[in-house]
């Protein structure tokens, strides 16, 4: 299991939630390690050009791009997430994304912001992600922008499975999307109900 360091995101934090979790993990930006690993974990927090300019640097773009081609399992955190889309707008400057899926994430429509703390989210069912949980069950959220619309349909019977959460407006909370899986919310800073979730993820691989 490998934490991708590329310069951004709480790294010592996921690292311990998914020790805690049950996984070996190993914390690198070195493809092979990355690229082999049973499971990948893509955090971030701050702008997204400077998380998609360090993921640039270490090459994590096509890490993730051969991992998601053979099948290999990717976890997105927070800008982790954010950046699968294919562009981010922050302050006016247009940033593009790896382009996993379509779409742009930018600021939420929200008279408070950042929006920091916990809120309910709103799970499809057969989701795998949050099997377990209580629908009424709170994750830590810290962010000003989102993706506030899902533009990829998917083929029959293989949807993804987008779980949404509302703070001024409705956004993407997380994701399932075969082997590339990602949330907003923080699951390492979640408590009991994201450690279920880690180990909901870690069950897959």
């Amino acid at each position: 299991m490998v934490i991708l360091d590329y310069g951004s995101g709480n790294l010592r934090s996921a690292e311990r939630a998914v020790a805690r979790a049950g996984a070996e993990v190993e914390v690198t930006a070195d493809p092979h390690a990355a690229i082999e690993a049973g499971g990948l974990v893509v955090p971030g927090v701050g702008a997204y050009s400077a998380c998609m300019a360090g993921l640039l640097e270490v090459k994590g773009h096509r890490i993730i791009g051969k991992r998601l081609a053979g099948g290999r399992p990717v976890l997105g955190i927070c800008v982790g997430m954010q950046i699968l889309f294919s562009r981010g707008v922050e302050h006016g400057e247009e940033t593009d994304g790896t382009g996993e899926w379509p779409g742009v994430v930018d600021r939420l429509h929200a008279d408070v912001l950042p929006h920091m703390g916990w809120n309910t989210v709103r799970a499809p069912e057969g989701s795998q992600l949050f099997a377990g949980l209580d629908p009424d069950e709170r994750f830590y959220f810290v962010h000003s922008y989102a993706a506030r619309k899902w533009e990829l349909d998917g083929l029959a019977g293989q949807e993804p499975k987008v779980t949404w959460a509302n703070h001024g407006e409705d956004f993407v909370a997380a994701v399932e999307n075969g082997p590339l899986w990602a949330t907003q919310f923080h699951p390492e800073k979640s408590g009991d109900a994201g450690a279920h979730l880690l180990r909901n993820w870690l069950a897959t691989l």
